[in-house]
């Protein structure tokens, strides 16, 4: 086999390998069995919604379950196909079954990204919040550049997204900004997202022409949509109306009626500044709900509450990702060691390839490459 193809098989093992991983494939035909088990049961359909939820679940199970065999086996009969043609001399034969196993591996690097996609809200919409940290004015343009990529990896994916709201930096860029970005799984790509961003580059905003490091923390909190209740005590929330105004251009955004909501027992305040107060309102609500419901995420899942207690302040020591741009080219992920030199690229908004690494450190606790070693 050429080592054009080896290379491909193995990229296909390791996603099979991690396919399997996310199935728990030892244990998947025991737990297809009680899914059969309680779908034979005549009183099933005595609570339509529950049973629903078991048939979407049995599903889910069985889909995945197609998903890895077909795959693994497809891989070993077109090796087999090429261990054949080699052997009696067939390009023919070769050729095509390396063609078959290269459209394999797109498959299966798709198949492996959804896999990891199925978290309790990772397919809702999602509230993006970015605040600048330590850097002054370098930090506010910082996080202008930071607000822009992430505007174009949503477009890319086709994603609808809304300005909440926006608090202008006093000599460039912003100080604070809020998006609503919707679509499928918006939330399960972007939850990876939380945490600090450190750039290093050459500020122009300095005269001397010196190297800044710069520090804006970003924030992910899924949309809460109807099938989610979380309740709101009146008495603990304080609402207050001002005016805001936005920095003018595609953003420009003038008003007296902006929100702000208060929630008292946790601290966290959310903001709207669209031109209805009654808008503002809702969507400061729903934004609330959404902090409160990261929140019980958080203290389910011990993994995310981690990731996201120990986020700390926009400064040095609790960045979770680097973007160099001087004195070489370098974008780090400091939780997967995730690295490319395509600096440009991601912040034009190509992301997908260190969203999906820290997806899988998040489903094994290790890198992908780590996940692979054991």
């Amino acid at each position: 086999m050429r080592a054009e193809i080896q290379n491909v098989v193995e990229e296909i093992e390791k996603s099979v390998a991690l396919l399997a991983q996310r199935l728990d494939v030892e244990t998947a035909q025991h737990r297809l069995e009680e899914f059969n088990a309680r779908v034979e049961d005549p009183n099933l359909w005595d609570d339509p919604e529950a049973a629903q939820k078991l048939m979407r679940d049995r599903q889910m199970l069985v889909d995945a379950m197609d998903t890895h065999a077909k795959i693994k086996q497809d891989l070993a009969d077109n090796i087999e196909l090429i261990e054949l043609g080699e052997m009696e001399e067939d390009d023919e034969v070769v050729s095509d079954a390396e063609n078959a196993i290269k459209a394999l591996a797109e498959t299966a690097a798709q198949k492996e990204l959804e896999a990891l996609l199925d978290g309790e809200a990772d397919g809702n919409d999602t509230f993006l919040e970015i605040n600048s940290g330590a850097g002054g004015t370098e930090s506010c343009d910082w996080a202008a550049m930071l607000a822009r990529m992430y505007v174009r990896w949503a477009e890319k994916k086709g994603y609808k997204v809304e300005l909440q709201s926006e608090s202008a930096g006093e000599e460039a860029g912003i100080k604070s900004a809020t998006y609503k970005i919707s679509g499928t799984n918006a939330y399960g790509w972007l939850k990876s997202e939380s945490g600090v961003h450190r750039l290093v580059r050459i500020s122009p905003f300095d005269s001397a022409a010196k190297r800044h490091t710069s520090f804006t923390s970003v924030g992910v909190y899924p949309v809460v949509d109807d099938n989610i209740e979380i309740e709101v005590n009146p008495a603990d929330i304080r609402i207050d109306t001002y005016r805001s105004s936005g920095a003018g251009g595609q953003h420009v955004n003038t008003t007296d009626s902006a929100v702000r909501i208060t929630h008292a027992p946790t601290g966290i305040v959310v903001t709207s500044s669209e031109k209805s107060q009654h808008q503002n309102r809702d969507i400061a609500m729903k934004a609330l709900k959404s902090r409160l419901y990261q929140m019980e995420l958080d203290r389910r899942n011990a993994a995310v509450n981690e990731m996201h207690e120990n986020k700390g302040d926009a400064g040095w020591g609790n960045q979770i990702r680097s973007y160099v741009l001087q004195p070489y080219q370098m974008v780090k992920d400091l939780r997967t060691n995730f690295e490319t030199s395509d600096t440009k690229g991601v912040l034009d908004g190509d992301l997908d390839g260190l969203m999906a690494a820290t997806l899988a450190l998040d489903v094994s606790g290790k890198s992908r490459a780590e996940a692979q070693a054991d």
